[in-house]
């Protein structure tokens, strides 16, 4: 009887290696996958839901703020047009894939100089709300910019939890009120949390921007724009703003000014867009 030679069958080890192998390549798909979604829910939660949340409980304080002022309604000619339509936002150029680092930064950091006095001020006064620490984050004016179909709320302070990220437009420290001579200076975000300043860079010379504080209106008009400069260019909201990174921006003579402040470009805070305005008429 002869003897049965074992016989060695190698493709089977090669078929199992390769299993082994495309079960791994398959697991790692389906992670890789699975963390593309939930970061993109990420991003539509913080580019998208936040928008309509703080959007939403801006407008709501708005109201609130004009029923308790008594107001029934604007003039006609003074109703904000529509918001414009979102353009298509450029791929997230970086303000944090889409979640803006830091999600409006406090543009420009450190307080300008207090100005002004008299009846504007006392105005001011009166509407601000106490400066107990739960009051200091409470809406006191509304901002109105009818070129953008803007209205929005006006807090005191710059803090992104307690102010800017509800949506509202936030008044640096030490700057002066609506009105008043010195500088009226406001952040708010350009992107995220009801961006309220995501359009400021189509306001022109000659704009209206309106400040209502209980009883009183005061316009102000567009004068000039810094298209970009630092956060730490503190200068822009000096009483007398005046760019620090670039002297030859900004004005040269007291007045009353008005300061808008927001990042720059688009879903990044690595600058600053500022807008500068003077005090036209007061009602």
């Amino acid at each position: 009887m002869r003897d049965r030679v074992p016989v060695v069958v190698q493709g089977s080890g090669r078929r199992v290696r390769r299993a082994g192998l495309a079960g791994v390549l398959w697991a790692a798909a389906e992670l890789i996958v699975t963390v593309g979604v939930v970061v993109l829910l990420l991003v539509v939660h913080q580019v998208w839901w936040t928008n309509r949340q703080a959007a939403a409980a801006a407008q709501e304080q708005v109201q609130a703020l004009e029923r308790a002022w008594g107001e029934v309604s604007l003039p006609a000619s003074d109703s904000p047009s529509p918001s414009p339509s979102p353009s298509p936002s450029p791929s997230p150029s970086p303000s944090p894939s889409a979640s803006e680092p830091g999600a409006g930064d406090v543009p420009v950091p450190g307080p300008g100089g207090a100005g002004g006095a008299g009846a504007a001020a006392a105005a001011t006064r009166a509407a601000r709300p106490a400066a107990g620490p739960s009051e200091r984050d409470r809406a006191y004016a509304v901002l109105r910019v009818p070129r953008l179909g803007l209205v929005v709320p006006v807090a005191q302070g710059v803090d992104k939890r307690a102010v800017l990220d509800k949506g509202y437009a936030g008044q640096y420290p030490g700057t002066a009120g609506p009105g008043a001579q010195g500088n009226f200076a406001l952040a708010g975000h350009r992107n995220t949390h009801g961006e309220p300043f995501r359009y400021i860079n189509r306001l022109r010379a000659g704009d209206e921007l309106i400040v209502d504080v209980r009883g009183h209106r005061y316009t102000y008009v567009v004068g000039k724009i810094l298209g970009e400069t630092t956060e730490r260019d503190t200068g822009v909201i000096a009483p007398v703003p005046r760019s620090v990174v670039k002297p030859d921006q900004g004005y040269s003579e007291p007045g009353a000014y008005i300061t808008l402040t927001t990042c720059t470009p688009e879903y990044t805070s690595k600058y600053r867009l500022v807008v500068w305005g003077t005090l036209l008429k007061s009602s």
